[in-house]
Order: structure tokens, then C-alpha cells, then sequence
């Protein structure tokens, strides 16, 4: 059973993090990567827990809200989002990434692969990949690990960066080459401190 103090403070994470960031609407790697970030208070960390990992992932329609989730799986998953989040910043300065971060995803990606599947309906013909019904938790893992793939190999790589202020710690896809952050929220952060330090100058 979750206790009153857990899910009060994993609902007042959410809360605090209800700006969604450009590109996570189409990524849900990218959402994974970023609950790790940091607001006035200090660090904020979505996944603090097995019942917090839990509740993001019936979230994101990625684990049926009645299978459970042990320890290990969380530990994954935490895994997974360092693995990804150090890929993100290889592909965004052009580098090799590190391989532990390289072997973490691949391993996600083959531990209950989708079987592909190919769909009719009255739009036509279109793809549709089958989960692993068979274990939920390494299927959602092995979901994210295709999603972060897919954004690191494909065409939006290229507008893949980290939000310019200082802290913030999120990843975005750039509408345009001249945004630097990842919310206006974090923009008018900048700014205020900017001015402040300005006036302080004088």
C-alpha cells in the first residue's frame, strides 16, 4: 500500500513539473530523461522510489496500473534514464558515448522486445508493434529503449538539447536554432537573474 506522505509528495513533484517541454509529447524517452531536474527549491526526481517509478509509468500508459513493480525494475529504470540521458549528450556535441550507457540501452531494447505486427483499418495499412504481454515491466523498458533509439537515429536528433539554464538540467527539441531553453519558465529565470545581477553591478 502507498503511504499518504509518498504519493503526497509524488503528487506535488507533477504539480510542480506540469510545463510540458517541447518534444516529450512525441517522446516519451525524452520525459523519461527529464525526471531529473531542478526548480528553486532544489532537485526533483519523479522516479524517487519504486511507487514513484510506478505511477510514471502508468502515467505514460507504459505499465497496466495492477502490475506491480519491485525494486530491481525501478532500478532499471533509473538505468535507463542515466543510460539514455548520456546519449542525448554524446549525439548533441557529436561524441562517442560511453559504452556502459550504449550496452544499458541495448540491453532494454532485447529484454521483451515488441513483435511487429502489421495493422489494417479504414485509415490502411500501418505498423503496429505487439508488447511483450508476458513481462510488463522489462516490455515498458524494452518501449523506452525503442522510443530514445528512434529520436537518437532519426531526424529530430538534430534539434536535441539541454535547456541553457543553469540547473535546469532538461532536454528539449529546439522549435528554432536560436532557443536556448526549455520552457518560457526557465527563460524568465535567466532573464530575472540577468537584471538582478545588473542592478547589483551599478
Amino acid at each position: 500500500m502507498r503511504s499518504a506522505s509518498c504519493c503526497q509528495g509524488t503528487r506535488f513533484a507533477w504539480c510542480l513539473h506540469h510545463l510540458q517541454v517541447p518534444g516529450e509529447e512525441r517522446f516519451v524517452s525524452l520525459a523519461l530523461v527529464n525526471t531529473r531536474f531542478s526548480l528553486s527549491h532544489g532537485p526533483v526526481d519523479l522516479l524517487d522510489g519504486t511507487e514513484a517509478a510506478h505511477l510514471w509509468l502508468v502515467r505514460h500508459e507504459l505499465l497496466p496500473d495492477r502490475v506491480a513493480l519491485n525494486g530491481r525494475q525501478a532500478g532499471r529504470l533509473l538505468g535507463l534514464r542515466e543510460a539514455s540521458r548520456a546519449l542525448f549528450e554524446a549525439r548533441a556535441v557529436g561524441a562517442v558515448p560511453p559504452g556502459e550507457s550504449l550496452d544499458t540501452l541495448n540491453s532494454a531494447l532485447g529484454a521483451a522486445p515488441s513483435t511487429p505486427r502489421l495493422a489494417w483499418t479504414s485509415d490502411g495499412p500501418h505498423r503496429a508493434d505487439e508488447p511483450d504481454t508476458g513481462n510488463p515491466a522489462a516490455a515498458a523498458l524494452s518501449l523506452l529503449a525503442e522510443d530514445a533509439t528512434e529520436l537518437l537515429t532519426g531526424a529530430e536528433a538534430e534539434q536535441l538539447t539541454e535547456c541553457a539554464a543553469q540547473g535546469c538540467a532538461r532536454w528539449f527539441l529546439r522549435s528554432h536554432a536560436a532557443r536556448r531553453w526549455c520552457t518560457t519558465k526557465c527563460g524568465n529565470r535567466v532573464r530575472a537573474a540577468r537584471a538582478y545581477a545588473a542592478r547589483k553591478g551599478r
